[in-house]
């Protein structure tokens, strides 16, 4: 079938007319259009725009002036603004804007010729480590328990959507945004592979801010080479984006075949926590035994404060949440709700537009922000931030890149960690300190664990040395030979489930 293609698979079929544009993207809305009345993957289907975007694709590629992405159809995470397509954040108080303009991701996207689906689902303003913090619903991960399919299990978060859609086959790729992990943890839910780069690597502009220190874009594919791919068309300088990152973008998907024979890999000790899970750690001591066949010196790294990073991280995020998100007040765009006075009206706004989760986050970050607490709290999470970034220095100055696991467990059940926000937050132990140091990461799907669930190994890189991620991740990725396939994908389409949320269409 056309969506079992990966990207690479699908450039050389546009390029030696195996197939069109219009069809593979035809074959794509198809799929969505069967599966995701039951996933609720995408909030908006873009059939039209897709349709008009693969016919001028086809032109291209008869022109001879095909690009990096001509033809290759895409979701894109809800928080990416898209001009002329609804972009909600997830949120009820932006579920009327429609932007006038394209931010930078999608735009460079787009200048390489890729065609978008639609806008995918997420948590409310990318907060959340599940996809049920979403307004419109949460979204179901394609894969199943063997030992309990009835189990709806979540996708991880923020871009639980966009993992979905791709493993589910109704997208050959996304873009994703990264503030504590949430690329990486999906994408080890969901069998893919999920890339967070450098900060600056990839222009935040266009994109609705959470955490403007922490946030990175990067995308979700189902293969190494396919992230390199996309990452390269997303990634580059961008003026209007003052952390955008002057540097040249290297070609990604030539570093895949480097090899590690001769690097240094990293395994942290503190990377080794407490109640781990047997097979989280069995899986993570495979890949140092993979790496050491392929040629890779394994060293053993401390990283001490690493272990701060999770509280560290819940003082910074949602004290910058709480700047970021005071622009909502129901005046200049989005929800609006009537108040007696202006007061009024911000409160009734926020209240009505802003779901649990954002206001608790929104209600820490004031609170650690405020007079008397802005020492105590957010002053002191970030000095131990600059500590996190000189114990990833000094462990780079030993070693070429680090390997650990992604997540602490496989993909759980919609419901079963949803009544402790604190256990919920410790999805992202793993991922944290990575957004903390602003160095690159990147999940690759591994292994399975005893109920037939993807696990993923993480690898992190030097600030700007994705290219060494690329190959480390590769090897990984060919050593493993993950070829398991998610239960739900567009191959086998069951019936929507009840309760199934309606999509809106965007240009058609």
């Amino acid at each position: 079938m056309l969506t079992d293609l990966t990207i690479a698979q699908a450039q050389e079929g546009l390029r030696t007319g195996q197939f069109t544009a219009v069809e593979l993207t035809t074959a794509h809305l198809a799929a969505i259009d069967a599966l995701n009345p039951r996933l609720n993957a995408f909030l908006t289907v873009s059939h039209t725009q897709a349709l008009d975007r693969a016919r001028a694709a086809d032109a291209a590629l008869a022109a001879g002036a095909a690009r990096a992405l001509t033809g290759i159809p895409l979701a894109i995470k809800d928080l990416f603004c898209t001009e002329g397509v609804r972009t909600t954040a997830g949120s009820k108080i932006l579920q009327p804007f429609v932007p006038p303009y394209e931010s930078t991701v999608t735009a460079n996207l787009l200048r390489d010729g890729a065609v978008f689906l639609g806008k995918a689902n997420m948590d409310e303003f990318a907060m959340g480590s599940s996809n049920m913090t979403s307004a419109y619903g949460p979204v179901e991960n394609p894969w199943k328990r063997r030992q309990d399919e009835d189990a709806v299990l979540v996708p991880g978060g923020s871009s639980g959507g966009s993992a979905a859609a791709v493993a589910a086959r109704l997208a050959m790729g996304a873009t994703g945004t990264d503030t504590g992990g949430s690329i990486r943890q999906p994408a080890s839910f969901c069998g893919l592979v999920g890339v967070k780069p450098s900060y600056g690597r990839c222009s935040r502009w266009g994109v609705v801010a959470f955490a403007s220190s922490l946030d990175h874009p990067g995308p979700f594919a189902r293969t190494v080479q396919d992230s390199a791919i996309l990452l390269r068309s997303m990634a580059g300088f961008d003026p209007k984006d003052s952390t955008s990152a002057d540097r040249p973008v290297p070609d990604y998907e030539a570093a895949c075949k480097r090899g590690v024979k001769g690097l240094r890999i990293g395994v942290p000790r503190e990377y080794r926590s407490d109640g781990m899970a047997a097979e989280i750690d069995t899986l993570w001591q495979q890949g140092v035994a993979w790496l050491q066949a392929a040629g890779a010196e394994i060293v053993d790294v401390s990283l001490p404060h690493t272990k701060y990073g999770l509280a560290a991280y819940y003082i910074v995020a949602p004290a910058e949440a709480s700047s970021n998100l005071a622009r909502y007040d129901g005046v200049r765009f989005g929800l609006r709700t009537d108040g007696a006075d202006l007061r009024d009206l911000y409160e009734r706004t926020r209240a009505a537009g802003f779901g649990a989760e954002v206001k608790r986050r929104v209600l820490i970050g004031t609170y650690v922000l405020s007079a008397g607490y802005y020492d105590a709290y957010y002053l002191r999470a970030q000095k131990v931030r600059a500590l996190i970034l000189r114990d990833f220095t000094e462990a780079f100055g030993r070693v070429d890149a680090l390997l650990t696991p992604t997540a602490p467990s496989a993909a759980f059940g919609q419901g079963e960690k949803m009544d402790d926000p604190i256990t919920m937050y410790l999805n992202d132990v793993f991922t944290v300190p990575a957004n903390l140091a602003g160095v690159p990461a990147i999940s690759v799907p591994a292994g399975l664990d005893a109920n037939g669930l993807p696990l993923g190994l993480q690898v992190i890189g030097k600030p700007f040395d994705e290219e060494t991620m690329f190959a480390v991740s590769a090897a990984i990725e060919q050593a493993a030979g993950f070829a398991a396939l998610p239960t739900l994908m567009a191959g086998a389409l069951p019936a929507p489930r009840a309760g199934a949320f309606p999509v809106p269409r965007a240009g058609g």
